[in-house]
């Protein structure tokens, strides 16, 4: 897979996505939108793939933001269109993949960039990295999931300050809020990943896919998030992985799950 602003590799079922644009620190415009949209959907009907970990380039940025340029001229009617499109083709879309997605924050992480981040599964960060949502400082607010995500992770208070003061927080507190389950050294974030995606692909990639829509459904307000877990759980009875993972526990051995 090549792609102009985004790089791809595959190592031991795991693919690395990287937003290639250095000189931008990665901030994303409407052609990085639709070619992370083209690469999730690659990989996810990729047998060969059992988790996906989102990354920037350099040592300075995830994402630092949106490509403000792209849109500072737009009507209302053009602004309501951008976030409902890039919602839909990318931020819901990520959420709701059936495989995980990690978000490996190696520096600024700002706006949509922060965005991108909470849509993944969950996040761990280098020591460098500073998080925020500053769109009040630019006269908007966050529109690709902002308002909605940031709370659930940290609680209403703290999401409303850092919504209204358009501030900046560091990695340790971001750790501390629960916006990130690990804060390391820049140059241990991709083992620590890596160490995480294979853990996760020793699972069944059945069982993740049925709990990742069981957990999301949770904070989805038009679902019974207990109603999804128990059809999730019926439905896992009749899979190959259940058939496999509960033989192999009850002979004493290592699973190996027709799923992968």
């Amino acid at each position: 897979m090549k792609y102009k602003n985004i790089l791809v590799e595959k190592e031991d079922r795991t693919a690395w996505i990287t937003i290639n644009r250095p000189n931008k620190l990665n901030a994303l415009n409407k052609d990085t939108i639709k070619e992370l949209h083209e690469v999730f959907s690659k990989l996810e009907k990729d047998k060969g793939v059992l988790v996906i970990i989102l990354t920037g380039s350099g040592e300075k940025a995830f994402v630092a933001g949106a490509d403000i340029a792209e849109f500072a001229g737009f009507s209302e009617k053009q602004g309501k269109k951008l976030a409902a499109k890039g919602q839909e083709i990318l931020f819901d879309f990520v959420e709701n993949l059936s495989k995980p997605v990690i978000a490996a924050v190696n520096g600024f992480a700002l706006g949509g960039g922060l965005e991108l981040a909470m849509a993944c599964h969950f996040r761990v960060a280098s020591e460098n990295a500073k998080m925020g949502l500053p769109e009040v400082s630019l006269g908007v607010i966050p529109g690709y999931g902002g308002t909605q995500r940031l709370p659930r992770l940290v609680g209403k208070g703290r999401a409303m300050e850092m919504i209204m003061t358009a501030g900046m927080i560091d990695a340790q507190k971001a750790l501390d809020y629960g916006l990130v389950n690990y804060v390391v050294p820049q140059e241990g974030l991709t083992d620590l990943c890596s160490q995480l995606a294979g853990k996760i692909s020793n699972n069944s990639p059945v069982a993740i896919g049925y709990a990742i829509k069981a957990i999301n459904d949770c904070f989805n307000t038009n679902v019974n998030g207990f109603a999804t877990e128990i059809d999730a759980f019926g439905k896992c009875f009749g899979t190959a992985d259940f058939k496999e993972g509960t033989s192999a526990f009850l002979e004493k051995r290592k699973a190996d799950f027709p799923g992968k």
